[in-house]
C-alpha cells in the first residue's frame, strides 16, 4: 500500500508486517462482488457502510478517527452515486493526506459480469433501454479515472464468494502471522491481455507451442498428452526448477515486507497450453514448499484461434 502523503501532520506509519488501513473504500464494476467484499470487512471488525453519499465522505472519515470511538471502517462508493461521482477523485486525494486510506477496485471480465446479471436477473444500475453489455461498457468508461487511483485491483472473474473473502481477509485482517501469504498462480494468454492484478509476470512463449500440432490444438495444458509433450523439452524442466527456486526464495522476503497476497501470472500466446502446464507445475512446487496457494487458468475456456 502506498505511503500516505504528508501535509505537515502525517499519519503514523504502520509496522512493516502490519497491513493497516483506517478507511477502506470499495469501488468497482457492478456485479464484481462489492457487497461480498463489504461483508468480509464487516467480519474483520470494520464498521461497514454501503453506498454512502459522496458529500458525507469527509465527515464519515473524521468520525472514524474520533478518539472515543476510533474504529476501522469500510464503505462502498460506486456508479450509483450518479453525477456526484465526479467529485470522488479530489475527495479521495484529500483523505489520503489525512489518514491511512485504501481504495480497492473490484473488476471482472465483461462477459463474466454479463453472465452474473443474467443468472441473478437483476437490472444493471445503468439499465434503461440499453443491453446489459452496453451498460457494462458505459460503466467501465465512467469508472476509468477512479480505477487509475486504486491502491489494490482485484479481478474476481475466477473467484467465488468464499475465495474473494479469503483474499480480502489475507490482505486486511489485523494479524501478525509473519509466515502467512496467499499466493495465486494463474495462466493467461497475451492475446487477451495481461491480468490487471498480476504482481509477477513470466512469459513462457519461448517454449515449443503445442498449438501447431493438430491433435493438441483443441486440448489444453491440463491434458496428459499435451503436458507430456511440453515437459519433453529440457528448457521446460529447467525453467520450472529455476522459477520454483526463485519464488521459494522470494516469498519469505515479501512476507517480511508485509505482503500477504501475491499473484504470479504465466503467459503464453492464447493461454491454452504452455502457460497452463507451467502454472500447474509452479502451483504444485509452492504447495509442497508449504505455502498457501491457489491455481487459476483465466483463458482456458476461450476459443483458441
Amino acid at each position: 500500500m502506498p505511503k500516505p502523503r504528508s501535509n505537515g501532520k502525517s499519519a503514523p506509519r504502520p509496522e512493516p508486517n502490519e497491513l493497516h488501513a483506517d478507511l477502506v473504500i470499495i469501488t468497482g464494476m457492478s456485479g464484481s462482488g462489492k457487497a461480498t467484499a463489504l461483508k468480509a470487512f464487516e467480519d474483520l471488525g470494520f464498521y461497514a457502510v454501503d453506498n454512502l453519499p459522496i458529500q458525507m465522505l469527509r465527515t464519515f472519515a473524521e468520525l472514524t478517527q474520533d478518539a472515543k470511538t476510533r474504529r476501522r471502517a469500510a464503505l462502498i462508493i460506486d456508479i450509483r452515486e450518479g453525477e456526484s461521482l465526479r467529485h470522488f477523485p479530489k475527495i479521495y486525494r484529500e483523505l489520503k493526506k489525512r489518514l491511512h486510506t485504501t481504495l480497492v477496485f473490484l473488476d471482472a471480465e465483461d462477459e463474466v459480469l454479463r453472465r452474473r446479471y443474467s443468472e441473478t436477473r437483476r437490472p444493471h444500475p445503468l439499465g434503461g433501454e440499453t443491453t446489459v453489455l452496453t451498460s457494462i461498457k458505459d460503466e467501465r468508461a465512467a469508472l476509468a479515472g477512479i480505477s487509475a487511483l486504486a491502491d489494490l485491483h482485484i479481478d474476481t472473474s475466477g473467484l467465488n464468494v468464499h475465495e474473494l473473502r479469503r483474499v480480502l481477509s489475507a490482505k486486511f485482517e489485523d494479524a501478525h502471522d509473519h509466515n502467512k501469504i496467499m499466493v495465486s498462480v494463474t495462466s493467461f494468454g497475451f492475446r487477451n491481455g495481461v491480468p490487471a492484478d498480476s504482481d509477477l509476470v513470466f512469459d513462457v512463449r519461448f517454449l515449443p507451442n503445442p498449438n501447431y500440432i493438430p491433435e493438441f490444438k483443441a486440448l489444453t495444458g491440463r491434458h496428459p498428452n499435451v503436458a507430456r509433450y511440453i515437459r519433453s523439452f529440457p528448457q521446460t524442466t529447467e525453467f520450472i526448477k529455476r522459477i520454483s527456486e526463485l519464488l521459494i526464495y522470494l516469498l519469505p522476503h515479501y512476507i517480511r515486507e508485509g505482503k500477504s497476497y501475491l499473484t504470479i501470472a504465466f503467459g503464453c500466446t492464447g493461454g491454452q497450453h504452455r502457460s497452463v502446464l507451467i502454472a500447474n507445475e509452479i502451483y504444485k512446487q509452492l504447495k509442497r514448499a508449504g505455502f498457501s496457494v491457489k491455481e487459476m487458468h483465466r483463458d482456458v475456456k476461450r476459443k483458441s484461434h
